[in-house]
């Protein structure tokens, strides 16, 4: 009741303000009037009886302020006064006000692009129903492949998950009847859509019912946008048959448009039975447990009570069975759990992210600094007024609460400049797709999340730069500021000032030293040994699947293809490996590889786990891969001849004690094949640019399995837009309707390439964001340290200082706190070697380059923040000043 009594009571101080103003100036005057009466009756005139009772009174209008107060109706009032004042104060000052605002909204707008970013790919689930408790496994040599027969024993043997599923990627030409293009979609176990609980926007799934064996179930979903885009949301889609890859498939489902598949930056355009896959590739995967890359990702939902660490033990059970079983094609190395849709690239998804929201934050740690200088120094200018407050009766908690309102004003609108900026990147980055034809796509939907962030963050930038000038409002006494005119006095002593400005400029290094880091990264990444030559190198990729070849038709094609870009004007290398070539693709993928002399092949006897190629007679020459000893593969290396490899330097040191002692020797696949070392090809990158040097085989595409999936590499000095016509002309010629695709190796490096180039923005776009509010915060301190000089600087020169000593009078300050600053950000940013690690390849903060580049930087950025301060400390006419003063 007291509660509801006092909400009433407020209420109606707010509501009838008048009214109780009226009935206060009557009680006042009756107070008064009684005070004058006594003083009247002790013998005083009436006159000067009320002249004292007014002075013994005090003052009405405190009187009246203090009743407001206690009643709590000046509450609203009082914020509604700090408003208006702030933004008055704001409007003297629009330079301040822009300047502030800017920064706030260039360091608000970073972080809330990056919090979008890592929301979509790392802190919203998938969204399907109950998605908390899905998760992806990895487990095996390969963590996030395995081979489909590992699956099924997995997926029946395990008791931690209710339903797993897989699946794999497949890229197809896929023919409507009218007309025929490219589709990219997820080969998917018979309880994919079960084990995600979801259900379809139109027609039905498929499901574990519907396989019996392989190429039982030729049946196609479509993605919601596919359906749009290609069927034009055409209902009557149900029961048609289109073709994959020559094989005819029947549409039974449009899946729902919030779906796009189970990887968080993939978005495919359809979804097939696994077990269908060989009518799409070409090669029966289903029944090889040694093939670790039939499927690419499993997943599953956890049963209730059941830990993900109680989950990781049951896959140990189930390995160790696995292991026990099949012990030549099964090993164990890893075992993990991760949230499903980055599960594969989750810890470094995770770890650039991290390390990137660590330097943004830096950003608006220095945004916060820059301001709170700002604030400082604009408070000491204020000094004047604040001690006439003071002196008129205004308490300090009244200034600071005015002081703050400012702050959070211009917070305020900072955030909002930045988060409508963000959003608008946002959007755009949504629809970006960095590689043309690729499925690749970041769900990047503004939501309430990114407001709340971006709110969050004003607010709290507003109170962290808003209370720097509160010790000096505290401190300040009105009679000393009223005579002496000011509060800021530049000296020797160490001030709030001078700390935020070194915390800033230390920030500001640590980002530029971060931005030459990826700088070198990304150097470093366009100038390393490839084994291989990119420049003047065309890649011509072809499926010969998606026309109908298999078996030895395969081999046939891809001969005609290799004798038909020969005869090409121009051309003088040509050489095929299946698949993809090195780097491109993550093409790389590992066997194990055994002695001569070892019987035993299980995994705990493998002497090497290299990366493997199956490469054409003429492929070294064709990629300017050099040759260190004996020879590479000739067109007699087929089928009737003992099986050939040529390896790298890593692989025969390792398993022969060096290149030449190696051409000769004997190693053996896992299935015992016995093969022969013919050659030794220099070292390179297979599967990425940070890999240490692994070791490398290439055996002769004429003795191994035919892949429908090739790349023939074409090395011309020619144009490459003319070279890639007649090369499409030529395989036309061969085969109208075999989809080809040509790109110059660069370009196709871009995919690789990519984390660098983005790493190398991202850190770019901070450093020169760092460097704008490093020289904000110089040039500001300069300024103010020039203005308040003027006299004693006019006095200086009066009296026949030399030019440099008025400028190391007026800036040595500046200069010394960027010297320290810079050096003390250029130390943390040598330690944070393990954060940059995350983001930028080869990261080395120590070298010479980058150490030069920084102080390079740094030093340029403090003669530009100078300059101007510089020109009106040397412009000063001694005798003006003078006079004026």
């Amino acid at each position: 009741m007291k509660l509801l009594d006092s909400l009433r009571f407020r209420l109606a101080t707010l509501f009838r303000r008048s009214r109780m103003n009226a009935e206060m100036e009557e009680e006042l005057r009756s107070h008064i009037q009684l005070r004058a009466d006594d003083l009247e009756r002790s013998g005083l005139p009436r006159r000067e009886a009320e002249r004292r009772a007014r002075i013994e009174f005090g003052g009405s209008l405190r009187v009246k302020q203090e009743c407001h107060e206690a009643a709590g109706g000046t509450l609203i009032e009082s914020f509604v006064q700090d408003l208006r004042f702030a933004l008055r104060m704001l409007r003297k000052s629009p330079s301040f006000t822009a300047v502030a605002v800017v920064t706030l909204a260039m360091a608000i707008g970073a972080n809330a692009v990056v919090f979008g970013v890592m929301d979509a790919l790392i802190l919203r689930p998938l969204k399907v129903p109950q998605a908390d408790s899905l998760y992806g496994t990895e487990y095996g040599v390969d963590t996030g492949f395995q081979s489909y027969p590992n699956y099924i024993d997995l997926r029946d043997r395990n008791r931690s998950f209710d339903g797993l599923a897989a699946f794999t990627f497949a890229f197809v030409g896929l023919d409507t009847g009218e007309n025929p293009s490219r589709a990219s979609g997820f080969a998917a176990s018979g309880n994919y859509f079960d084990v995600l609980k979801i259900q379809p926007y139109l027609g039905r799934f498929f499901h574990s019912s519907d396989e019996h064996g392989r190429n039982s179930a030729p049946y196609l979903v479509l993605s919601y946008a596919y359906w749009h885009s290609h069927f034009q949301d055409d209902r009557g889609v149900l029961g048609r048959v289109v073709r994959l890859n020559k094989h005819p498939f029947t549409i039974i489902g449009v899946a729902p448009p919030e779906f796009r598949g189970t990887l968080s930056f993939v978005s495919v355009d359809f979804f097939m039975p696994i077990v269908n896959q060989e009518q799409v590739n070409g090669e029966n995967l289903l029944d090889a447990r040694a093939n670790t890359h039939a499927i690419f990702e499993t997943f599953g939902h956890l049963k209730p009570g059941v830990t993900p660490a109680q989950a990781v033990g049951d896959l140990k059970v189930v390995g160790a069975y696995l292991e026990k079983t099949y012990p030549q094609e099964f090993a164990q190395e890893s075992y993990s759990l991760a949230r499903a849709g980055l599960t594969s690239f989750g810890r470094a998804v995770r770890a650039f992210m991290t390390g990137l929201m660590l330097l943004a934050g830096l950003i608006l740690l220095a945004a916060c600094a820059n301001l709170g200088s700002l604030f400082a120094a604009r408070a000491a200018d204020r000094s004047r007024e604040v001690a006439l407050r003071l002196a008129l009766g205004a308490s300090r908690a009244r200034i600071l609460r005015q002081l703050l309102t400012e702050a959070v004003l211009i917070s305020l609108a900072g955030g909002a400049v930045g988060l409508l900026g963000s959003i608008e990147l946002l959007r755009r980055m949504s629809m970006w797709q960095p590689f043309p034809g690729a499925p690749i796509h970041v769900p990047i939907n503004p939501d309430a999340r990114i407001y709340a962030v971006a709110l969050v963050l004003a607010l709290v930038s507003g109170f962290l730069f808003g209370i720097v000038p509160v010790r000096q409002v505290l401190r300040t006494d009105p009679y000393q500021i009223v005579k002496s005119g000011s509060l800021g006095r530049v000296g020797r002593r160490i001030t709030v000032r001078d700390a935020l400005l070194v915390v800033q400029i230390a920030i500001c290094a640590v980002l530029v030293t971060s931005s030459m880091v990826a700088v070198r990264g990304l150097a470093r990444s366009l100038h390393s040994n490839y084994g291989f030559e990119t420049r003047n190198a065309m890649l011509t990729f072809t499926n010969l699947a998606m026309a109908g070849y298999s078996g030895d038709e395969v081999l046939a094609m891809q001969k005609r293809i290799i004798d038909a870009i020969e005869t090409i004007p121009g051309v003088e290398r040509v050489g095929l490996v299946n698949n993809y070539p090195p780097l491109i693709y993550a093409a790389g993928s590992r066997v194990s590889i055994f002695k001569e002399e070892t019987k035993d092949r299980t995994p705990s006897n493998i002497a090497s786990m290299p990366y493997r190629f199956d490469v054409s007679p003429g492929y070294f020459d064709a990629a300017g891969t050099a040759l260190l000893a004996g020879r590479t593969f000739t067109w007699h290396d087929d089928k009737n001849t003992p099986a050939a490899a040529v390896v790298n330097r890593e692989f025969a040191g390792k398993l022969f004690g060096s290149a030449p002692d190696a051409v000769g020797r004997y190693f053996a696949l896992q299935d015992g094949t016995r093969v022969q070392v013919v050659g030794v090809a220099e070292d390179g990158k297979y599967l990425s640019l940070t890999e240490d040097q692994e070791p490398a085989i290439f055996l002769a595409s004429l003795q191994v399995p035919s892949s429908q999936l090739s790349c023939v590499v074409v090395r011309s000095h020619r144009d490459p837009q003319q070279l890639s016509a007649a090369i499409r002309s030529k395989v036309r010629e061969l085969d109208a309707g075999l989809p080809v695709d040509v790109a110059t190796w660069d370009t196709m490096l871009d995919v690789v390439l990519f984390p660098s180039r983005v790493a190398t923005v991202s850190l770019g776009v901070l450093g020169a964001m760092g460097a704008m509010l490093s020289v904000t915060g110089i040039f500001g301190l300069a300024a103010y340290s020039v203005s308040k000089r003027l006299k004693e600087l006019g006095i200086r020169m009066a009296l026949g200082a030399q030019r440099k000593e008025v400028l190391q009078a007026a800036l040595g300050r500046p200069f010394k706190l960027l010297a320290f600053g810079s050096a003390t950000g250029l130390l943390l940013g040598i330690l944070a070697s393990r954060v940059l690690a995350f983001i930028v390849y080869q990261a080395t903060p120590r070298d010479p380059l980058v150490l030069a580049g920084v102080v390079l930087a740094m030093s340029l950025l403090g003669l530009l923040a100078t300059w101007i301060p510089a020109q009106r400390a040397l412009s000063i006419d001694p005798l003006i000043l003078l006079r004026e003063e």
